[in-house]
């Protein structure tokens, strides 16, 4: 096994300056990382706090905090540390349950499917493609076109023909002409009136 460094240390949660009652439970994990951070020359993002430590804390619940806390710290030789309570050593680490879990998931594996035998001309995904060779000894390949739908095509066709045709565009223009007219002596009427 690779070197484990176990140290306990008493770190006092309460201290005079800084202390607010309305964040008493995050600050106090925040000073456990600094702590430990000082004391086991570690960064903060490598420090994994147990739960049983985080329910410590706040036990009595986010204003009430206990005034000190024993921890016990494992430093790994990767300069992971792991903080726990000492009073529950027989419990596993969650590195160690980390790699059980590894080890129990199964890597996936694809089937390995039949291969199918080809005859000796032929070369894997040539269906789409047509091989031709040239007088001058090449190879041409050609991409099969698909066969078009020649019974969809009519049917377009057919609902195409059923639609009214369209009027000219000089017609449109006189019919909407007529209407911004009759729009306009309509608007000067209701004025006059009082309805606008």
């Amino acid at each position: 096994m690779a070197e484990e460094i176990e140290k306990i240390y008493v770190i006092p949660l309460k201290k005079k300056s800084g202390f607010k009652s309305s964040s008493a439970a995050p600050t106090s994990i925040k000073r456990v990382k600094s702590f430990l951070t000082r004391h086991m020359k570690v960064e903060e993002k490598n420090i994994w706090i147990d739960d049983s430590l985080n329910n410590a804390i706040w036990k009595k619940g986010k204003y009430h905090i206990p005034g000190k806390i024993r921890v016990k710290a494992v430093k790994f030789d990767d300069g992971v540390v792991e903080a726990y309570l000492p009073e529950l050593d027989f419990k596993k680490s969650r590195r160690e349950l980390l790699k059980e879990e590894k080890e129990k998931k199964e890597p996936i594996l694809k089937k390995e499917e039949a291969e199918v035998e080809e005859e000796p001309g032929e070369v894997a995904g040539a269906e789409d493609y047509e091989i031709s060779p040239t007088a001058e000894g090449e190879v041409k390949i050609k991409k099969k076109k698909a066969p078009k739908a020649k019974k969809e095509e009519k049917k377009t066709k057919k609902k195409k023909e059923k639609k009214k045709p369209e009027e000219k565009p000089a017609e449109k223009k006189a019919e909407t002409k007529k209407a911004k007219k009759t729009v306009k002596k309509n608007y000067g009427k209701e004025r006059r009136r009082g309805k606008g």
